[in-house]
């Protein structure tokens, strides 16, 4: 029976099958004894066990309504649907650190079945980092976020789910952005195996890229789903608001981003290992960082979990060992490491330079903002905001010589390269973009979206000439180019369609700043105008849910008298919660959205008026599609013969190699 008491012990065991993972298997690479670094993969796939038996019991606990257990009494009720019930068990804290240990296990199990190419000694040292890793986190489960905990006397009924969680975007937001978060440990765990043995090379750099694009591709998915509930469940409009917590998960997805690249140069040119090495170690620093600024309270958010200094106090300590302790070695360990091969500013080698410290100077400046407003309400106790208008002077200008070398990068040779063969081929790609400028320059307001949309063309034109001229296009018969289509690695085309995403999300967000928007009080029958559009408000019914009321207009949308749509935009009250919620109505036809929100009523009962919030939102789907197509690019380089099968040989050691000892 899946009890909760089975499920404390399951994570108890869990946890001291960790700390053997963490310990065991180093002191077998160590001393080289097969035998004990054999025993990482076992530990590793046990611990997974234990904590797929644990979360199960919670699982079982949210569905059968078990109100003895405190985290379902809070976050659970009689009345709230079944997959929100089983959605809710990772919607609050407690359940999340199970979610993050849990995915953190699956990771160790990941290693220990994909890594058996992996030299003995290095897989073991791996799976000790991360059972390392996560015993911290199962610790943190059960002293101070026990997720089993009962309580006593078990209310009737819960207390119910924050309704602004009920909703599907969000209730899958977190696994997939938690495993992008959690992802990156394994890059991580290469890392600092790589500094304990002393040795980082071309198949080092192989081994981690895979597994750093796997945990990008998820954390893409987890930041645009994010963005997409903001859109369309808070009702204010936008998409991105630089939340603290929004922000938190961009700082390593940059990181992230820098550290894929960084990889390849350590694969292809031995180059830039101990940077590969900093970033992978800063990437997951990153991403432990934002639990902690979320679960402490120090971050104010609506996405916060708790505000409680216990926690913050252990995920502190917790910070201090994995960050510190890391960094340390690294500190200890990086100069001993060999140089790396030589290359001339202008080559593929330099744009990636050039690549990591764009992306690097976006962090610090996200960072920067993020961080600035606490530390000056802790030492100096001064309340300050910083918003929009600070990310976007900062960021835009970073952003910008980003997207013009994002098209040059993939052209250039390895080692050392000749700029003006390479303008040559990109005078297409030129052309268009200034094309793109001339015309937006009609259809938009303001220097910087006009640019910046111009530049996504550029990205996106400069991608497609990539993969035109690696298979002669219009250069040789049709059958020769699809030939070479066929021969080409599939990592290249992923690289070109990762590109072009970024291109399609920047025109998604030039665009809507174009966004016109009303917001009026008005009386069923009314019409008002808005971009070309006629919407009347004909209708607001009263109609129950399942577990709250719903105050439901009907909005008709006409453009030159024809109906376009019919909406329906609500106001949801669950009881239970003493809470209200928007539910937006939107029509896209992937070109724009028409998005209408209601607002407070007013007035009598005999005669009520009702706000409403209008808008039309330009390429808003772009947005999100652009998002879609870089994962989409990420999967397909991960579908690669090279990161799929095997990998390559280790080249025995050179004299000047430090080695375990």
């Amino acid at each position: 029976m899946l009890s909760p008491e089975l499920g404390h012990y399951a994570l108890a065991l869990a946890c001291i099958l960790a700390v053997a993972q963490g310990i065991l298997p180093l002191i077998g690479a160590q001393r080289r004894d097969r035998r004990v670094m054999m025993l990482a993969p076992g530990l590793a796939v046990g611990q997974l066990l234990a904590l797929l038996t644990a979360f199960l019991c919670l699982v079982n606990a949210a569905v059968t309504d078990d109100f003895s257990v405190q985290n379902i009494a809070a976050n659970s009720a009689v009345t709230k649907p079944l997959l929100y019930k089983i959605t809710g068990v990772w919607g609050n804290h407690e359940g999340s650190i199970l979610l993050w240990a849990l995915i953190l296990g699956i990771c160790g199990a990941a290693v220990a079945a994909f890594g058996r190419n992996l030299p003995s000694a290095l897989r073991a040292r791996v799976i000790a980092v991360l059972g390392a890793v996560a015993a911290g986190f199962e610790l943190f489960c059960l002293t101070t976020s026990d997720p089993f905990a009962r309580v006593w006397p078990a209310p009737m009924d819960g207390q119910g789910m924050n309704p602004l969680l009920q909703d599907p975007g969000l209730a899958f937001h977190p696994p997939i952005l938690y495993t992008g978060y959690v992802g990156f440990a394994v890059p991580f765990a290469f890392a600092i195996a790589a500094l304990i043995e002393g040795r980082v090379d071309a198949a080092w750099g192989r081994w981690v890229r895979p597994w750093a694009v796997a945990a990008w591709c998820f954390l893409t998915c987890g930041i645009a789903l994010g963005s997409w509930w903001s859109y369309y469940v808070l009702g204010w409009g936008g998409y991105w608001f630089w939340d603290p917590v929004e922000n938190a998960s961009l700082i390593p997805w940059l990181t992230g981003t820098a550290l894929i690249h960084s990889a390849i140069v350590v694969e292809k040119r031995e180059s830039l290992k101990i940077w590969t090495v900093l970033l992978a170690i800063a990437t997951f620093s990153f991403s432990l960082s934002g639990t902690f600024l979320v679960r402490s309270g120090i971050l104010n958010s609506v996405h916060a979990f708790a505000n409680d200094p216990a926690r913050g106090i252990f995920i502190l300590g917790l910070l201090a060992l994995v960050i510190g302790g890391s960094l340390a070695l690294f500190a200890y360990r990086a100069p001993t490491l060999t140089a790396g091969g030589l290359f001339a500013p202008i080559s593929r080698e330099g744009a990636l330079v050039l690549n990591n410290i764009l992306l690097c100077s976006l962090c610090a400046v996200v960072l920067t903002g993020t961080m600035y407003p606490p530390f000056m309400s802790l030492l100096f106790d001064r309340t300050i905001s910083v918003g929009k208008p600070f990310f976007d002077a900062t960021t835009i200008p970073l952003a910008i010589p980003l997207f013009i070398f994002m098209g040059f990068g993939p052209m250039l040779p390895w080692k050392r390269a000749q700029l003006w063969p390479v303008l040559q081929r990109l005078w297409i790609a030129a052309l268009l973009a200034g094309v793109a400028f001339a015309v937006f320059t009609f259809g938009m307001s303001g220097i910087l979206p006009i640019l910046c949309s111009a530049l996504a063309v550029w990205v996106i034109a400069s991608s497609v000439l990539d993969l035109t001229e690696r298979v002669r296009l219009f250069r040789m018969p049709l059958s020769g180019s699809f030939q070479r289509a066929r021969m080409l690695p599939r990592s290249i085309f992923g690289t070109a369609i990762a590109h072009a995403g970024v291109g399609v999300t920047v025109l998604g967000l030039a665009a809507m700043s174009q966004a016109q928007h009303k917001i009026v009080e008005v009386p069923v029958g009314t019409t008002e105008h808005l971009a070309g559009y006629d919407w009347t408000l004909t209708n607001v019914t009263q109609e129950p849910g399942p577990n709250y009321s719903a105050l439901v207009a009907t909005l008709e949308v006409r453009h030159n008298g024809k109906i376009v749509t019919i909406m329906h935009p609500s106001k949801r009250s669950f009881n239970s919660q003493n809470q209200t919620t928007t539910e937006v109505s939107i029509h896209t036809n992937l070109l724009a959205d028409l998005y209408g929100v209601l607002g407070d009523k007013h007035g009598t009962d005999a005669a009520p008026t009702y706000v409403l919030r209008l808008h039309y939102n330009p390429l808003a789907p772009w947005m999100w599609l652009g998002a879609l197509i870089m994962a989409i690019g990420g999967v397909l380089s991960l579908s690669d013969r090279r990161m799929r099968v095997g990998a390559p040989r280790r080249a025995k050691p050179t004299p000047n190699t430090v080695t375990a000892t």
